[in-house]
């Protein structure tokens, strides 16, 4: 059955959501955003059907609202949405990586034909705003629902059945299960991430040639550090409780670290880094996880002119979209001058038998 759905925030999370429920055409989408250049993008590129500049107006024809809206915003709309007067049920959900304060506010809300269930889309992108959206985003990613307590099983159902359009892997979960979750897996490596920039900054003034040295591994391990830092602070904050608990045991694993360093305990450290590397090499490699993926091969080619043009060509024919590219000037254990990223396993893999087939030497990052 055809529903109207009210997309609030049309970013890239929210312009995909939009992109994806409206590819089948069985939606009618009606889109909201505080940056009208955005909803002329989305109605312009068929992302949205319809857009609106009230939200109680647009809100009272919707069968569902979804707000793309970073958390404090989201919690602001669901007291707006609380004083609407709906004449019908309406399920509401969002898409905020922090799920307790959420949660906790749609708790509360008395009006009675509002049905929340809180969602967390666990995939992302490199690139923000609506040119970045893609109605393939959530394919295979996680779908976290988490249900407020006054929400029916059949509004649940009715916003599962809708979400199978995204062809992500929907999993239910408590908000306090979600947050302490995401963030060991999400939100403290951000903070991680950017603690490690900073350090490297701070040596810097004593150590020249740190930029040069760091465009290698450190640049990658560090990639997550360039996310949108406003909408990182809003997450840090709405779940600073889990990240003081996690800053207080990553200082006791340093300190763990720390006194293996000091009393030469090799056995007792190699054992402490093949853990860690067992662990790694077990983890999903080809689901989506709250960190955005990026697939990488590394091809071994000379230093000519169109040595890149040539790669890049090849590629292109098969129709596969690099979305980065670099000349690795460190590459210590790594086969290969050219690293390439795409943005799923398949064209990695495709990419892989095409530059093969044509006598490039290659390395796959798994």
């Amino acid at each position: 059955m055809k529903k109207t759905i009210l997309m609030i925030g049309l970013g890239l999370i929210g312009g995909s959501l939009a992109k994806s429920l409206r590819e089948p055409e069985e939606n009618h989408i009606i889109g909201y955003d505080i940056d009208q250049k955005t909803l002329e993008f989305a109605l312009m590129n068929s992302m949205i059907d319809e857009s609106c500049a009230n939200v109680t107006e647009a809100a009272q024809k919707a069968d569902v609202i979804i707000l793309g809206t970073p958390i404090t915003e989201t919690i602001e709309f669901l007291h707006q949405l609380e004083q609407i007067a709906f004449d019908h049920d309406v399920i509401v959900s969002d898409v905020s990586s922090v799920k307790k304060p959420v949660i906790d506010t749609a708790n509360t809300l008395k009006n009675e034909h509002i049905q929340f269930v809180g969602g967390h889309p666990m995939a992302g992108s490199h690139k923000r705003g609506i040119k970045a959206a893609k109605g393939h985003l959530f394919e295979n990613a996680i779908y976290v629902l988490s249900p407020s307590s006054n929400c029916t099983n059949a509004a649940l159902n009715n916003l599962e059945k809708l979400l199978k359009g995204t062809k992500s892997r929907m999993i239910k979960l408590k908000a306090e299960e979600h947050d302490e979750m995401t963030g060991v897996i999400s939100h403290f490596p951000h903070l991680i991430a950017s603690a490690l920039v900073q350090q490297a900054k701070k040596w810097e003034g004593t150590h020249a040639f740190i930029p040069q040295l760091a465009a290698g591994g450190f640049r990658d391990v560090t990639r997550i550090a360039s996310s949108n830092p406003e909408l990182w602070q809003d997450i840090f904050y709405h779940n600073k409780q889990k990240m003081v608990q996690m800053i207080d045991d990553w200082i006791d694993e340093m300190a763990s670290l720390k006194q293996m360093l000091e009393h030469d305990s090799k056995s007792e450290l190699t054992a402490y880094l093949k853990e860690a590397k067992d662990y790694r090499d077990g983890l999903g490699v080809k689901d989506k996880g709250a960190i955005p993926a990026f697939y990488d091969l590394y091809v071994d080619i000379r230093d000519q002119t169109g040595a890149i043009a040539s790669v890049a060509n090849l590629l292109a024919e098969e129709g596969i979209s690099i979305t980065n590219i670099r000349i690795l000037e460190i590459r210590e254990g790594i086969t290969g001058v050219l690293r390439l990223s795409v943005s799923t396993k398949n064209e990695q893999f495709k990419s892989y038998q095409v530059l093969q087939r044509n006598g490039y030497e290659l390395m796959l990052e798994e």
